[in-house]
Order: structure tokens, then sequence, then C-alpha cells
């Protein structure tokens, strides 16, 4: 059975959910101050070339301003290479057009934490929302329960080997058994939603 001519996606159109991420792509980065420089890039590979840790990636930093040409953004946020980086800002500083490349990567994993888009077998996602959660609540970062959090949600298994370490460190000191909260955390919170109502008007007055 066709397709109706509604339905089909002919070449150099979007699918819906393509048109969706790239929409919220583009009003995010007019948020960045030079995010526009994202359409000044040469594809000049140098921002690839300065990166310590482009090896590793499945996609360089030179591919996601490519892709993203190409109205990819679907198997950029599929990609390990925006949970990889670094963030020391090399390929930022070197790009010879000002092109803003590690805030362009920040913002697509914002991107592809709300639209829970996460790379299979690669589950850093989990560490990064676990670390958020923590301080969200506490203020501050809680090792012992982030690595519990993470575990529990990728390997519970390997848990069980790192208890020793964990009395070992409790024994002297070197961390708690419970968590300590920052001072006056009730105006973290209130800096907290107010930093999300500000996120949420900003995209709503540019739309």
């Amino acid at each position: 059975m066709t397709k109706g001519k509604a339905d089909q996606i002919l070449p150099g159109m979007l699918n819906e959910k393509e048109r969706e991420l790239r929409n919220s792509f583009l009003l995010q980065i007019k948020n960045i101050p030079g995010g526009e420089s994202i359409k000044k890039c040469i594809q000049c590979g140098t921002c690839t070339a300065t990166c310590p840790v482009s090896y590793t990636m499945d996609i360089t930093p030179r591919e996601i301003i490519a892709l993203f040409r190409a109205k990819d953004i679907d198997t950029i946020l599929s990609s390990r290479t925006i949970w990889i980086c670094a963030s020391c800002y090399s390929c930022t500083v070197r790009c010879p057009q000002g092109v803003k490349v590690t805030d362009i990567i920040y913002t697509l994993k914002r991107l592809a934490i709300e639209n829970e888009i996460f790379p299979k077998k690669f589950p850093v996602y989990a560490l990064s929302n676990s670390f958020v959660w923590f301080v969200n609540h506490l203020g501050l970062s809680y090792e012992p329960g982030l690595l519990v959090a993470y575990y529990l949600r990728t390997n519970p298994f390997k848990l069980l080997g790192m208890i020793p370490l964990f009395l070992k460190l409790a024994k002297n000191g070197r961390i708690g058994f419970f968590p300590r909260k920052i001072k006056n955390k009730k105006n973290f919170s209130k800096i907290l939603k107010e930093a999300e109502i500000v996120e949420n008007i900003i995209p709503m007055q540019e739309s």
C-alpha cells in the first residue's frame, strides 16, 4: 500500500520529529551569545584536529555542523560525541570563524535530555541525570549517592564490588554515610526555578 501525497517525505523535506528538534535547537541557539556563528563554519576541520578526545567520538565536531546543515539532528543526538566532549573549549578558541562549538554541543546535550534521545550501550547520560538530581535537591554533589544512582540505572551488580572501597573510605573519614545540604537551600531552589522560568519564557517570546 502506497502512502498518500500528504504523507510522503520528499527529498529536502523534514519529517515532523526532525522539524521539531531543529526548531527547538535553533531557539536555544539564539540564547547563546554568538550562537548564530554556526552559520559561519567553513568545514576546515580545525575543531576536530584540536579536540583532545575526538579519537573516541563516533561523530567529529566538524561532522556535527555538517549533519546539522544536512537536517539530520536526530543522528547527532543519538551519537556519543555530545557526551564525550570534555568542555575544554579548545575548538571554540581555535576556530578561525569564531564558531561557538562547545556551547553548541552543550545545547545539543540539553536537547537530547529534553527529548530522551540517548546513544545505545553508552549510559553516560545516566551519570549526568543523577548529578543534576543531587545538585537540584542538595545544592551540591554527593559522590557516594551519585555512584549508587548511576549503577542502579546501568549495572547494579557492579555496585556490589564497590562496597569494600566505600566502607574503607568512610572508615577513614573521606566520605560521609549521609549527604550534606548547603545553607539557604530554599534560596538556591528559588534561583533554579527562576532560571527555568526565564528559559521557558524566552523561546515563547521568539516563537
